[in-house]
């Protein structure tokens, strides 16, 4: 016959006696709010400033220097854009825009495309043969 205490029964698994650790002592409150104010809140994360781009200072009005580079130089550049006059002549946007309305109109420069987002001109080479 078979006894309750029998365990190499299948649904009496082995069971192997695992060791616990030892109890560590508990801290008292005192101890753990000393512990607490004592951590504090170190450094504080910084927000980075991120990166610092240099102000350009384009002019609004052209100088007597400038507006005879922009009637030199502008015409005998192979792609001229608003963006490159600016750049060559550290003047603004809208100064620039207006600039090549006028050297396109006085027939200086070739319109290629205009749109409303980029306007591209070229060197006028056929009245450089005439």
């Amino acid at each position: 016959s078979l006894s309750r205490t029998d365990t190499s029964l299948p649904f009496f698994p082995q069971r192997k006696l695992v060791k616990m650790p030892p109890k560590i002592q508990q801290k008292s409150k005192e101890q753990k709010m000393a512990a607490a104010m004592a951590g504090g809140k170190g450094k504080k994360k910084k927000w980075s400033k991120g990166k610092a781009r240099d102000k350009v200072d384009n002019k609004v009005l052209f100088t007597k220097e400038q507006w005879e580079r922009l009637n030199s130089e502008v015409p005998k550049m192979k792609l001229i854009t608003v963006s490159g006059v600016v750049e060559k002549l550290k003047i603004s946007g809208g100064l620039a825009r207006r600039s090549l309305k006028l050297l396109a109109a006085e027939g200086k420069i070739r319109p290629v495309l205009l749109s409303r987002a980029q306007r591209i001109y070229t060197r006028n080479i056929g009245e450089e043969d005439e």
